[in-house]
């Protein structure tokens, strides 16, 4: 009897919307009526078809022919009676020295009183660099850390020659990079 009930329970709701005795419709809407396409001008081109191409002709296929042997030229002999004439090209006269080249001048950026004691950090952190370099094995580096070995070393070498130069911004900052990657390099 529990099944019966269950159903009777179920089918109740079902049962009481199938009651209503009309169905709910939605107003009447007028039909929409198409436009009709706007009217197209066609401007027919007439095109000319283009004039038959004949077959290209085809080259010959014979090899080209080969180059006659030139005979020597005949000797000809000068006359007797014309002198030969011998032309001398004409001597240009010597140029003045040019101006030997001025002397690159360098922006200082260093005052003239400070340029020692910067020179003698310079030097400082380049006998720094050498002496870690010194101290690191290159045989035992892996492939990065000889790149930045030997970049270290080329930095050293770039330092000295720009102190001799006198561009001592560069030389200590190049000096000041070579000194951290030799310290970074030694403590491995």
């Amino acid at each position: 009897m529990s099944k019966t009930l269950w159903m009777l329970v179920l089918m109740t709701p079902l049962a009481a919307s199938c009651t209503h005795a009309q169905a709910k419709t939605s107003p009447e809407m007028p039909a929409l009526e198409m436009p009709s396409p706007p009217p197209r001008d066609v401007e027919s081109i007439e095109v000319e078809p283009p004039p038959p191409v004949g077959l290209a002709t085809e080259p010959a296929h014979n090899p080209p022919p080969r180059p006659r042997p030139t005979p020597p030229p005949a000797r000809v002999e000068p006359k007797a009676t014309e002198p030969a004439k011998i032309e001398i090209p004409a001597v240009e006269a010597p140029k003045p020295p040019e101006e030997p080249p001025k002397p690159q001048t360098t922006l200082q950026m260093t005052p003239a009183t400070a340029e020692g004691d910067v020179e003698r950090t310079i030097r400082s952190a380049l006998q720094r660099a050498s002496a870690d370099l010194n101290r690191v094995d290159y045989r035992a580096l892996n492939a990065d850390a000889r790149n930045q070995y030997d970049q270290a070393k080329r930095w050293v070498q770039q330092a000295d020659e720009n102190i001799k130069t006198k561009n001592l911004v560069f030389a200590k900052s190049i000096a000041e990079k070579a000194a951290t990657i030799a310290a970074q390099l030694a403590g491995r």
